[in-house]
């Protein structure tokens, strides 16, 4: 069975599976309750059985950790309690020894404004480090009113006031996280030098936190009006106000070539670009380069986070990136990150449906992006607001929890305490579900850890994590299913809970079969002389002279 693509393949990229580690709760290697990179490190046997090929990790930067190191006080340190720089290299050998490859997450966007180029900026208008961020004046008499009526993306007012220096400084998400200004040609040099950095410490690539917000109308013109009160997964519309002007600049759009430019050209060594750009796929297309493919290398579609367990919507949705995302460019298959809730709680905490929602985003054309603990079915947590730790949720902690569960119902499982998707990975059964030796951890554990666990899935072939395994496993030894072509494929009187497609590459077919229903289906036989590569069950379905035995939300997939 053919492993992962060696560290300097070109293109290795296009056929990855990105599993992504939320660093303060994967692993604690000293005891403290909180997750660090020695703890990562000792995981590293487990991820590449496991079958992934890259780690995404979060921040672990140099942090006051009021948003848990999206806010940033020195880009080039290891916040204390994740290690150090030492403790970064021991995990690039280790990596590397076990052909894994390390994605960054990078904040380019914002820096917490105790960093000391926020803290100078302030000081004065005078200060050198003044036109590195976004300051303006204020409007009405005095300038009391912020400059324009332009909102941050969680919602609240962007613009703050600083009585010291009269004036309004921008940030595009929380109010501590002041926005760097790149028009300022110092300012990019400075954060392209720190890619650099991470990439001569062994970086194979970066994941850019809202990356289509990098540049805001230089014009401060007014954001236009929208029918629109919520955002949705591809348009941040919201509160009656469409963000024309603050997000999504062309000049983001040319900026993210100067960033692959600077990637492809560091070295030999390939590396790629992933950005979180939460759009419609025409933006999401401008951000990689349009039909030249020269921007970013991938970007998140989060338009799958919310997808019903529907064949019909699952077709429209495999066609609609066909379509917008044909190649050269690829889609990314990601239903569970950091900051949304996780997949299988959507599902109603079914383990049959995770499986075959995994069969989907392993088996269709473009790259997945598994979030940890999906593999063993971790469960999102319910925390009181009042308790949260959660930058984002605590301002609304005044809401009453019956209506904060009544909008988590109206939404589809969304939650806004992200507190609640990122509790500690659990590997036992036992006292802080193998986490840390020490009894408080720094969130609470996840519900049902005592058997949504490794070690309890491990002992049981046909848990989710077996079957995660397996299907990573086939789609290595599979160049279809890694890299081919995509083509829907359907006969007339097709049950319609039934979903088949084929993968296709140079010399290698795959045939792959959703039973999207809670129903035996009966489904066309696959071609003569193909075998069972993987199910979602232990064992293989049945096959006979009727054609293709379904069982209830069974994904298979045939060979030649």
């Amino acid at each position: 069975m053919p492993g992962p693509a060696p560290i300097d393949a070109p293109a290795w990229w296009r056929e990855t599976v990105v599993y992504q580690i939320y660093p303060r709760s994967f692993c604690d290697s000293d005891g403290d309750g909180i997750g660090d990179l020695d703890g990562i490190t000792s995981k590293l046997d487990y991820l590449a059985d496991l079958g992934v090929e890259t780690l995404w990790i979060s921040p672990f930067y140099a942090s006051p950790q009021a948003d848990f190191g999206y806010d940033v006080s020195d880009f080039r340190a290891v916040a204390p309690e994740y290690g150090d720089l030492a403790a970064w290299d021991r995990l690039v050998a280790a990596a590397r020894e076990r052909g894994l490859r390390l994605v960054l997450d990078m904040v380019l966007n914002h820096t917490s404004d105790q960093h000391p180029w926020f803290q100078a900026s302030r000081s004065s208008r005078d200060d050198p480090k003044r036109d590195w961020y976004v300051w303006r004046d204020g409007k009405k008499p005095g300038g009391k009113a912020p400059p324009t009526n332009w909102r941050a993306m969680i919602g609240k007012r962007g613009w703050h006031y600083d009585p010291a220096t009269d004036q309004w400084y921008w940030a595009q998400f929380l109010p501590f996280q002041p926005d760097l200004d790149y028009r300022n040609p110092a300012v990019q040099e400075e954060m392209l030098d720190t890619l650099r950095f991470w990439m001569s410490r062994g970086a194979d690539g970066f994941r850019l936190d809202i990356i289509n917000a990098l540049f805001e109308d230089p014009e401060l013109r007014d954001n236009p009006f929208a029918w629109k009160l919520l955002p949705s997964e591809g348009d941040m519309s919201m509160l009656f106000q469409r963000l024309a002007h603050s997000l999504d600049h062309p000049d983001t759009v040319a900026f993210a070539k100067v960033l692959r430019e600077t990637v492809d050209g560091f070295d030999a060594r390939q590396r790629f670009l992933v950005g979180e750009v939460i759009a419609h796929l025409p933006e999401t297309k401008a951000m990689l380069g349009g039909e030249r493919a020269d921007g970013l290398h991938l970007a998140f579609q989060f338009q799958a986070l919310g997808l019903p367990l529907k064949a019909s919507r699952i077709r429209a949705l495999i066609e609609e990136f066909e379509a917008e995302l044909a190649e050269p460019l690829l889609p990314t298959w990601v239903f569970s990150n950091h900051d949304r809730a996780r997949r299988i709680s959507r599902l109603g905490g079914d383990p049959a449906k995770a499986k075959l929602n995994l069969a989907l985003q392993l088996t269709a054309r473009g790259v997945p992006f598994l979030y940890y603990g999906e593999e063993i079915g971790m469960l999102q947590a319910r925390f009181p607001i009042k308790r949260s730790l959660d930058a984002v949720a605590q301002p609304f902690a005044w809401i009453p929890q019956f209506v904060l569960e009544l909008a988590r119902w109206w939404t589809g499982g969304e939650s806004i305490n992200r507190d609640e998707c990122r509790t500690p990975m659990q590997w036992t059964p036992g006292p802080s579900a193998g986490f840390s030796t020490h009894d408080a951890t720094w969130l609470p554990l996840g519900p049902e850890h005592e058997t949504r666990n490794v070690e309890t899935q491990l002992a049981d072939p046909d848990s989710l994590l077996h079957c995660t395994r397996r299907f990573l496993h086939a789609r290595s030894a599979s160049p279809a299913l890694r890299g081919g072509a995509l083509e829907l494929l359907e006969d007339p009187g097709e049950p319609r809970g039934l979903l088949r497609y084929r993968r296709v590459a140079a010399d290698d077919t795959a045939w792959v079969y959703l039973n999207v229903s809670r129903r035996v289906l009966q489904a066309p036989a696959p071609p003569p002389g193909s075998r069972c590569v993987v199910s979602t069950h232990a064992e293989p379905p049945d096959l006979g002279p009727q054609g293709l035995a379904l069982r209830p939300w069974e994904g298979v997939v045939f060979g030649g």
